[in-house]
């Protein structure tokens, strides 16, 4: 398969905030030298803890956020090099499921305007064409066509969800980022997005990278995964040779904490010991040394310290950023 995506060492950095004192001068390094790819019709997993950087990645790869440096290719299209019109035009082929269904949808309008914004704005077809084309949209993501004329606060959260999955549809991308979509739903409605992601792949040939921090849900819904800490991705694999043996300390002591329904299969947890540092200043060196188990068995050795690890393939199809991939291995039952 081609890519259909390429992340070329992509950066999204804030101004910090000044403090009480005046302090926070300086940059957030929200996202750090991200390179990454995703093939047609695959789905790449990103993971990592609350505030690694998954978010504005995602949202810096469509745009939404604009990328402070690096370059973004989808489709054969640069998108960083685009101006605003061009970049308009060029959202028919991108699109993004935002996390909280209760915020992303105007309250103010109809389900049947929300889906017929985004027709309306890329010059989609005619008033008559358009209200059958919301009819479709509702019906591919299981919802009655009658619903249209209802405000989004009369629907329930995984009802909210399918018509943002439905927005998202309206004009015929071939590239979604899903950004959490399910970390606001009930379990037992996970499952269902889930499936309906699925099958969407299946019959409109999507291509999703797919935000989480749902290990379980991102292993049986990915192809591959990369995973992310303090901005930067640490590694990226197959994802059932991710899960099998993970090489990254950080990704061995995420993995540690899914639960196993078997308690038999459980992996002893790996605690990580000290606070995430800030974005505005990360360590020297690898930026996971302070919290690394295996830096610490290792006597800390200097090179943690000083010399950043790349993101070099370790096993076929498998990157790690680590100077001792693999040393740690995944704690026995």
């Amino acid at each position: 398969m081609s890519d259909l995506v390429a992340v070329e060492n992509l950066t999204k950095y804030f101004p910090a905030r000044p403090g009480l004192f005046g302090g926070g001068k300086g940059v957030i390094k929200a996202v750090d030298g991200v390179s990454l790819t995703i093939a047609a019709g695959e789905t790449l997993g990103l993971v990592g803890e609350s505030g690694c950087g998954k978010s504005t990645l995602g949202r810096a790869i469509l745009r939404l956020h604009e990328p402070t440096s690096g370059r973004v290719v989808i489709d054969g299209t640069d998108v960083t090099s685009l101006a605003s019109g061009p970049l308009r035009a060029f959202r028919k082929r991108a699109q993004i499921i935002f996390q909280d269904p209760y915020a992303s949808l105007n309250p103010r309008m109809t389900v049947g305007q929300i889906l017929d914004e985004p027709l309306v704005i890329h010059g989609l077809g005619d008033a008559e064409s358009r209200k059958k084309r919301v009819a479709e949209l509702l019906d591919v993501v299981g919802l009655r066509p009658e619903v249209a004329a209802r405000y989004p606060h009369e629907f329930s959260g995984g009802q909210r969800q399918r018509v943002g999955i439905a927005r998202a549809l309206a004009v015929e991308p071939r590239f979604i980022v899903a950004d959490e979509p399910l970390s606001a739903l009930d379990v037992s409605i996970q499952a269902q997005i889930v499936n309906l992601l699925v099958e969407l792949q299946r019959t409109r040939a999507l291509t999703y990278l797919f935000i989480s921090h749902d290990l379980k849900i991102v292993q049986h819904l990915c192809d591959r995964v990369a995973v992310m800490y303090l901005g930067r991705v640490v590694e990226e694999a197959r994802a059932a040779d991710l899960y099998a043996r993970p090489l990254h300390p950080y990704t061995v002591a995420l993995l540690s904490a899914v639960p196993e329904i078997d308690p038999t299969r459980q992996r002893a947890r790996i605690i990580l010991e000290g606070d995430v540092p800030s974005p505005s200043a990360p360590p020297p060196g690898c930026p996971f040394h302070p919290r690394c188990p295996l830096y610490a068995k290792k006597d800390r050795p200097e090179i943690c310290r000083t010399s950043p690890p790349p993101l070099s393939e370790k096993a076929p199809g498998h990157r790690a950023a680590c100077h001792f991939a693999g040393e740690l291995a995944p704690a026995a039952p």
